[in-house]
């Protein structure tokens, strides 16, 4: 039997019924192989998904406007600062390190892209790539600690935590902010597509990826390799098809509460979480330096003797981590409309985190993907999203969004115990 579970083939638990199959095998074959995996503890992103679905019949039913069309667009908004920043810290973790200044790493970069265009007079595609080699200056320098040194990796960022926050202070005082103005920049968050390319752009993800799905099953059929039935192919594309299209129409209808002004059309923060999901999905799944990073995590020592350079791997993710964060700190920056001494602070990290670790990846290395990030993203801001909309106080927040968290490291330490005990860990 063929398993994605390996570190040689990505050391990635796949959530749907691609593994274990091989080219005799029927759909029913490829459920009940799912259901077996599920069962021994290879569950990828199936609890986040499944409580995903259960917070939007909660809250749907406790409150009318949660459904509605200008509510899921700010819902969008709300978790598109999270979902990149939980990108980045998916590279870190697949390590089984920690980034505790990813936070504030990005509320320096968003200060450094902010003081740029306000002060420098630079155009705003100048200061935006300022604010990422900020980040990616930040990520090796952790990076280089961390490896070189040997330094544990919750203690370098704690330290980079209390230290960047000090860089923040001095660029712009305690206290003080600088607002993000540009129509570009703060038209991310707060503006939309036209409709018509809200549509070209969803029709156009559903037919690549049922191209690339309908490829990959005839190559792998042709070279006679493992691979999942036809059925299952067709399901994934329809799955993928409803939600993007369903999301797309949603967001088309005009959601404006003014009824003499229109507000239609997909975020622009939304086709940019797409493209990084896709380069970050392609990145860990499809090259050898993501294989790398899968086998690293998985078992250093291995790794290390099957000639991959451990040390650079690590660097490398500490500066993908920081980069990410720097494009979240400005995507936060863009939504609050300033960036001030507190930005990455506070509980952004601990959310981000939480999102990563909610959406399946692992907190002990070797498993997790983009999607988790994304996933557990949309769940953190619609925890915060729905209680906001139920009047609820700020604490019964701070314990669900706490409570669910642990639930997600619950089940990834029972997992991984199941995996162990059955022989797929």
């Amino acid at each position: 039997m063929t398993t994605l579970g390996s570190p040689a083939g990505g050391a990635v638990a796949a959530s749907d019924f691609a593994a274990d199959t091989h080219s005799d095998a029927g759909f029913g074959d490829a459920v009940r192989a799912y259901v077996r995996r599920v069962r021994g503890g290879d569950m990828g992103s199936l609890p986040a998904v499944l409580g995903l679905i259960v917070l939007f019949v909660v809250f749907g039913l406790a409150n009318d406007r949660f459904m509605s069309a200008l509510n899921l667009a700010n819902l969008i908004t709300q978790a598109g600062s999270i979902c990149v920043l939980a990108m980045g810290l998916v590279f870190v973790l697949l390590l089984g390190d920690i980034d505790l200044s990813a936070g504030v790493a990005g509320g320096v970069s968003a200060c450094v892209m902010a003081l740029t265009i306000v002060e420098a007079q630079w155009p705003w595609w100048a200061a935006v790539l300022a604010g990422i080699a900020c980040g990616a200056a930040i990520g090796l320098a952790i990076g280089v600690l961390r490896a070189k040194l040997g330094i544990p990796s919750f203690v370098v960022t704690l330290a980079f935590f209390l230290g960047l926050q000090g860089v923040t202070l001095k660029l712009i005082g305690e206290g003080g902010s600088v607002r993000v103005d540009n129509p570009v920049i703060r038209g991310l968050t707060v503006s939309n597509l036209p409709v018509t390319v809200g549509w070209a752009i969803a029709f156009a993800v559903v037919v690549g990826f049922g191209a690339l799905e309908v490829w990959q099953y005839q190559r792998k059929r042709s070279l006679q390799l493992a691979h999942a039935p036809l059925g299952v192919v067709i399901a994934r594309v329809v799955a993928v098809a409803a939600v993007v299209l369903g999301v797309t129409f949603v967001l088309s209808v005009n959601r404006s509460v003014n009824p003499n002004v229109q507000i239609r059309g997909v975020p622009y923060v939304l086709p940019l979480i797409l493209v990084l999901l896709i380069a970050m999905t392609l990145l860990l799944k499809r090259t050898a330096y993501g294989r790398h990073i899968y086998a690293v995590g998985g078992n250093a020592e291995a790794a290390r003797r099957a000639g991959i350079s451990v040390n650079r791997i690590r660097v490398s993710v500490f500066i993908a981590c920081s980069s990410l964060a720097a494009l979240s700190g400005i995507i936060a920056a863009s939504y609050a409309g300033k960036v001030s001494a507190s930005s990455g602070a506070g509980n952004t990290l601990l959310y981000a985190v939480g999102a990563a670790v909610i959406g399946g990846t692992s907190l002990f290395g070797g498993r997790g993907r983009a999607v988790d990030a994304v996933i557990g993203g949309v769940v953190v801001a619609t925890i915060a999203n729905g209680l906001g909309l139920l009047n609820q106080s700020s604490y019964i927040n701070f314990l669900v969004t706490g409570g669910v968290l642990l639930l997600a490291a619950s089940v990834d330490a029972i997992s991984r115990r199941r995996r162990s005990s059955t022989g797929l860990g």
